[in-house]
């Protein structure tokens, strides 16, 4: 069994909720909190043999489920939802690419940059906040891009709902992945960077 895949898990009108391990999966759908279920077949659970029929319980769980919400998780709050900054999400959005020189490093020598520096009065948020190399970070300092004579690559922006979901999972599948880019906005950067390959 694929131990690392996780589900994806929707309300019932599928809007994203966000990611689960397979046995809070199966939990949901023992419990009869899941409404329906699409994609793959992830895992294939099997438990004990009846004995009056002599056939053994299974539990297929799929890729996506959409699962019953309570208040805490209307749709409407997704619409003017800001989520939370953390540079693994950020360096995710950004492809891992720096924003200044261009090229593309393993996370551990990237670095968030504040386009305009918290000592100016900058904001530590998503649109003011770019992946950096550490060398570009460093020569950059506490200057604004013009001020270093360094160029951005691409505008800073807060991710949705459903590109924060995406964001945040790890090893998705086709028909997750497809799922969620459906729900992208149709002007959202992540489009052209999950065509070129820097997903």
């Amino acid at each position: 069994m694929n131990g690392h895949r996780q589900i994806l898990r929707t309300d019932p009108s599928g809007q994203p909720i966000g990611w689960v391990e397979y046995p809070e999966a199966a939990r949901l759908l023992v419990l009869g909190e899941v409404c329906y279920a699409s994609g793959s077949i992830l895992y294939r659970l099997r438990g004990g043999i009846n004995a009056r029929s002599g056939r053994q319980s299974r539990l297929d769980v799929h890729a996506i489920l959409a699962t019953r919400i309570d208040d805490t998780h209307r749709s409407w709050l997704y619409r003017s939802y800001v989520p939370p900054l953390s540079n693994a999400a950020l360096f995710r959005r950004d492809a891992r690419i720096c924003l200044y020189c261009g090229r593309r490093f393993p996370q551990t020598l990237l670095s968030r940059d504040h386009v305009r520096p918290l000592s100016r009065g900058g904001e530590d948020s998503w649109t003011n906040s770019v992946t950096a190399c550490k060398r570009c970070n460093n020569r950059k300092a506490g200057r604004t891009p013009e001020e270093a004579g360094m160029a951005l690559l691409a505008v800073p922006f807060a991710p949705t709902h459903a590109e924060y979901i995406y964001l945040k999972g790890k090893r998705i599948v086709a028909d997750q992945m497809d799922f969620l880019r459906a729900r992208f906005p149709r002007e959202s950067p992540l489009h052209a960077r999950l065509a070129g390959g820097h997903a």
